[in-house]
């Protein structure tokens, strides 16, 4: 590939967990948008996402799971068994109209995104990042695991050594359960010290392959950009990595409501680029997000990187028409969006001293890569 690709689908622009889930906002669809307004999404950069198949999916996923999965869509219901066993019917996973076909898309769009990584490139595809399932069951608004399923298929397309990072706001428990044992992988985890699911403490180390950083709450930009330069760069150029996958949240942003880290999109961005240089295959995938403004503006800054335009100051009207159509229904706290939200991409930098949480960690952490590289 000589340019980044983007797969997408127009199952999310109508698809909602509900009235009263967090993932009732569009999130895909108003990047999807938002990208085309701003010219940078032609249609030879844009492949529409293939639906995974159910055989597709046992890689990781257990038989009994998918076809629960299956026909909980199909009856729109579960019975009190399966939801006790595999979390389905839930308020946080809830019964709803493509609460099988949407997954499987996102799940077939980090599977194509390996395959097509065979020979190298980048590939962005929003709709991933699904980092809380398990083989058995559904966590988190998590479905299917698509990370697992796109490291998984980067593997077969001739990567070995795999640097899986996630910088969103909740840790990837799901990930982590796939690989805590593989020595090659490699998993770097920001996430909000606390917060749901409350695993990835700093003294986990796996296999000595994970590097969890605990943020405390109202971590800010300089607080990432410290584990940034003295966690995750130093690990991946001592792991020297044949693909990476980039778990891009964007619920560590101020104004996401499901945490209560502080940061700018900036810190997101600042992450993305300085990865970039050390991925002969990158994949980039969306995750957590759960304000759209904040989401459509963050990720279409992540496509905008991954081409190398450059991110306008004021955005175009065709780009401030996209923002401006949006809808954040059931969300008492914002009734009118500012301007910021509507007119730009980036968000004004939040700095702050780092905390001394962070410092403490990133001081253990550099003690265990000098050990580890």
């Amino acid at each position: 590939m000589h340019q980044p690709v983007f797969i997408g689908s127009e199952i999310y622009r109508h698809s909602s967990y509900g009235p009263f889930h967090p993932l009732r906002v569009p999130r895909v669809s108003t990047v999807m948008d938002m990208c085309r307004a701003m010219g940078w999404l032609p249609a030879d950069q844009y492949l529409n996402s293939p639906r995974a198949k159910p055989a597709a999916l046992l890689s990781f996923h257990t038989p009994e799971y998918i076809a629960a999965l299956q026909r909980a869509e199909a009856d729109q219901s579960v019975t009190d068994a399966v939801r006790a066993r595999h979390a389905l019917g839930t308020s946080n996973n809830p019964v709803f109209p493509e609460m099988w076909r949407r997954p499987a898309t996102s799940a077939g769009a980090a599977m194509l995104a390996g395959e097509l990584l065979r020979d190298g490139g980048t590939v962005f595809t929003p709709a991933g990042g699904t980092h809380h399932g398990f083989p058995d069951r559904a966590g988190g608004f998590c479905y299917l695991n698509d990370p697992v399923l796109g490291i998984q298929s980067v593997r077969r397309s001739g990567a070995r050594r795999v640097a899986y990072i996630d910088i969103d706001a909740h840790h990837c428990d799901g990930v982590d359960h796939a690989f805590r044992d593989d020595p090659d992988t490699l998993l770097i985890s920001t996430h909000e010290d606390g917060r749901w699911p409350r695993t990835g403490a700093l003294d986990d180390t796996g296999a000595g392959n994970l590097f969890n950083v605990p943020l405390p709450r109202g971590a800010r930009d300089d607080d990432m950009a410290l584990v940034r330069d003295a966690v995750i760069l130093p690990a991946l150029t001592a792991f020297r990595p044949d693909a990476i996958v980039l778990q891009c949240g964007a619920d560590a942003v101020d104004e996401d409501p499901q945490s209560r880290l502080s940061l700018s999109n900036n810190a997101h961005w600042d992450v993305l680029r300085a990865i970039k240089p050390l991925a002969p295959r990158l994949m980039v995938l969306g995750g957590g997000g759960y304000n759209p403004w904040s989401v459509g503006r963050l990720w279409t800054g992540n496509w905008a990187i991954l081409n190398g335009h450059a991110i306008p100051d004021t955005l175009p009207i065709a780009a401030q028409n996209v923002l401006s159509a949006l809808r954040w229904e059931g969300q008492r706290r914002v009734k009118v969006p500012p301007d910021h939200w509507i007119t730009t991409l980036r968000d004004a930098p939040r700095h702050a001293p780092v905390h001394t949480q962070t410092r403490d960690a990133v001081a253990l952490l550099t003690g265990r890569l000098r050990a580890w590289a």
